[in-house]
């Protein structure tokens, strides 16, 4: 599914048959459309380091979206997001939460690896910024987990919810609105800052256990509607 997909596991029979409409070969049509372009993406000099870049992973008819910071080593070898022992955690973190990691939707703020896996700089976020609004456009998540600082601050800032630090605002849900969506909103900290850190690992697993996977579970069982949904027609006139 590296590219995605319209599989999901069957937590609500009903509310997949309600999202099947916009789900369809057209949908998956446009996503096409935007991993060829980040495949031939040339915006920054992250292209030139390269093996594969890693578009994003998952249903994309799922209401749910994880947002991380960057590819790895192990990433950028299989073009896939969090294969490596963070993505062990976050996926042992979902399990654990009762979501499952094939019923959302996983990406980053940037889709190239930085060199020695360093933080991004601002202008390869400000050039790869628009794959990821294309993404939250054609998936329409109600749920967005940020995955570390770097995606907290972009998306709270796009959100327009003032953005202090992880240690105050993780494992709160905030709302706001992102590309017309009205979505709820929770960061908490990169898997990766929790590998070694038992403190961090202690509070990421509190945070998916006791807000991320509860509300995550009410969204994706149809319980909380936040989104409006537009039909296929409108999304292909460009309305949605």
């Amino acid at each position: 599914m590296a590219y995605g997909s319209l599989k999901q596991d069957h937590l609500s029979n009903k509310h997949l048959v309600e999202r099947s409409v916009l789900a369809s070969g057209d949908l998956e049509v446009e996503y096409k459309k935007l991993v060829k372009e980040i495949s031939e993406c040339r915006q920054c000099e992250l292209y030139k380091y390269r093996k594969n870049p890693v578009p994003g992973e998952g249903p994309l008819n799922t209401p749910i979206m994880l947002i991380g910071e960057a590819p790895g080593k192990q990433e950028d070898e299989t073009g896939r997001p969090f294969v490596g022992a963070a993505g062990k955690l976050l996926t042992k973190l979902l399990e654990e939460a009762g979501i499952g990691r094939k019923n959302v939707y996983i990406t980053n703020v940037l889709k190239c690896r930085p060199p020695s896996n360093r933080d991004p700089k601002p202008e390869e976020v400000e050039a790869c910024s628009p794959y990821l609004r294309q993404q939250i456009k054609l998936i329409k998540p109600k749920m967005i987990v940020c995955l570390g600082r770097h995606s907290a601050k972009l998306i709270f800032s796009w959100a327009g919810i003032p953005w202090t630090n992880m240690k105050r605002q993780h494992g709160q849900v905030y709302e706001g609105v992102i590309e017309g969506l009205k979505v709820k909103i929770v960061a908490t900290y990169h898997p990766a800052a929790a590998l070694y850190n038992p403190q961090l690992r202690k509070e990421l697993e509190e945070d998916f256990l006791k807000v991320i996977g509860p509300l995550a579970k009410q969204i994706l069982e149809g319980k909380i509607e936040t989104t409006k949904r537009t039909t296929l027609l409108d999304f292909l006139r460009g309305k949605g």
